[in-house]
């Protein structure tokens, strides 16, 4: 079985490599005649914006959803929100388009249905992809209207393995509109209301949220920052080739420190992976002076996982927000943050688990250095995690061990 086994990893490792030195060749051709801009925002950001808003939700969940024969003795509804503006871009002065996420900060429970005295919780959250159409009041006020698609998840829960409240998963309208107000520069402040109509067939009501929050905007950059971040004292290499090896002989604890422990800023999974090999490839876009860089990255894994031993390979692109912390003579000292990266995963039941469909999320963070007189060696400690966002009802996730990175850069 052992033999078995090497033989299929060795194999996975070979393709994936191959496929990698297909990917490689197709970026060296594209990137070998371009000229360093990597101190002026990328075409494709130039102008983009991201933000946050913090709210109310008005979704009204109650016996309704439920089904037939069923009845709780209370509903606990909680009306904090976020909703997430995860990239947007500026055509022009008056029209954009945006990807949204939004969902409560707690989710609804019912309370003692038919007497069982348990709690039971109903997920749900809305992605939307709208456009946005923006007409001035004045020189720093605009009002907005917002259309288009939104896709709505909600995950039920099981009375005695029968659904209680079902599963939903589907597209509808998404609309909204509001106020922004233009602090200056980068900056503006947002005001508005979203919502998407009830369906009857999923028994899920409407859902609307009035919300508050801020817009950062990647405007071009001066001449002058320009200059300021094309200093080159400090290097930040254009390429970055990895190899990477992840175990669980350390166990999750890593894991678990920054996703339940003390410092909560990384994803929790029900499924575990207990070993895996990865390699990828990394493009600097985007440098300031001394610390930040933005990268893009491709990537395969084949992880096995640590129940059952089910072997489940992946494909990845993602950006990767490195901060060079520390930059001495021997060495440059990072830390790094992926989030969101587009993934195609070849399972959706890992260790008897559901983990949505083939298409998923990767996130990663770790730190890392690089060395020698051009910085062309690497080594990078991270961990990882997979799921879907709850973009389907079903996101068991996955988490990935602490793993290990040697790269060279170029």
């Amino acid at each position: 079985m052992g033999t078995v086994y090497e033989n299929r990893c060795g194999s996975t490792v070979r393709l994936a490599v191959a496929r990698l030195g297909g990917l490689l060749l197709l970026l060296h051709c594209f990137v070998a005649s371009a000229q360093d801009t990597r101190a002026q925002y990328p075409r494709l950001l130039s102008n983009s914006y991201f933000g946050i808003q913090i709210g109310y939700i008005d979704y009204p969940f109650s016996n309704a959803q439920l089904e037939q024969g069923l009845k709780a003795a209370s509903i606990d509804v909680p009306h904090l929100a976020v909703r997430v503006l995860l990239l947007g871009h500026e055509f022009n002065k008056h029209f954009s388009a945006q990807a949204s996420y939004m969902r409560p900060a707690k989710w609804v429970e019912y309370q003692n249905v038919n007497g069982d005295s348990v709690g039971h919780s109903v997920w749900m959250n809305v992605a939307g992809l709208t456009a946005k159409s923006q007409l001035p009041v004045t020189k720093t006020l605009s009002v907005y209207g917002e259309g288009g698609l939104g896709i709505v998840t909600r995950k039920g829960f099981e009375i005695n393995h029968s659904a209680a409240v079902k599963d939903a998963n589907y597209a509808t309208l998404l609309v909204g509109g509001g106020l922004q107000y233009h602090v200056g520069g980068n900056w503006s402040l947002v005001a508005g209301i979203t919502t998407t109509p009830a369906d009857g067939r999923t028994r899920q009501p409407r859902t609307s949220s009035y919300s508050t929050g801020f817009n950062y905007t990647m405007r071009p950059l001066s001449t002058e920052e320009v200059e300021r971040n094309s200093n080159p004292r400090f290097v930040f290499p254009k390429n970055l080739v990895q190899l990477g090896y992840a175990t669980d002989v350390l166990g999750y604890g890593v894991n678990d420190f920054f996703s339940r422990g003390a410092l909560p800023i990384f994803w929790a999974a029900d499924v575990h992976a207990a070993h895996g090999l990865f390699v990828s490839y990394q493009r600097s876009v985007f440098h300031t002076r001394r610390i930040f860089s933005l990268n893009w990255g491709a990537g395969l894994s084949s992880l096995k996982s640590k129940r059952n031993g089910e072997e489940f390979p992946s494909a990845s692109l993602y950006p990767v927000l490195r901060f060079t912390v520390m930059r001495m003579q021997p060495v440059d000292v990072y830390v790094n943050y992926s989030l969101a990266g587009p993934t195609f995963i070849s399972k959706t039941m890992i260790d008897g688990q559901e983990t949505g469909r083939r298409f998923t999320f990767q996130d990663f963070m770790g730190v890392g250095l690089f060395s020698g007189r051009n910085r062309n060696l690497n080594a990078e400690i991270r961990i990882a995690h997979f799921s879907n966002g709850n973009l389907f009802p079903r996101n068991a996730g996955v988490t990935v061990p602490v793993g290990f990175n040697v790269g060279y850069a170029f």
